[in-house]
């Protein structure tokens, strides 16, 4: 799987466990959603994104 991929695996998963949390624990997990979203699209904006090195010392490909 290319790293890119695997960046939106886990971002999409942790917007539904963010929800998740939201809806069954506490109203304040809410922020946590916002904070996923602020990330995204500062990644949009930089090409920074923390979870990239992570995923390629997992053994994700790069991708060309």
């Amino acid at each position: 799987m290319k790293v890119e991929d695997g960046i939106r695996v886990l971002a999409g998963s942790m917007v539904l466990v963010s929800v998740l949390l939201t809806v069954f624990a506490s109203h304040h997990f809410v922020w946590f959603t916002v904070f996923i979203g602020l990330n995204l699209i500062q990644s949009g904006f930089t090409g920074f994104c923390p979870p990239r090195k992570l995923l390629l010392k997992l053994g994700f490909k790069h991708s060309l």
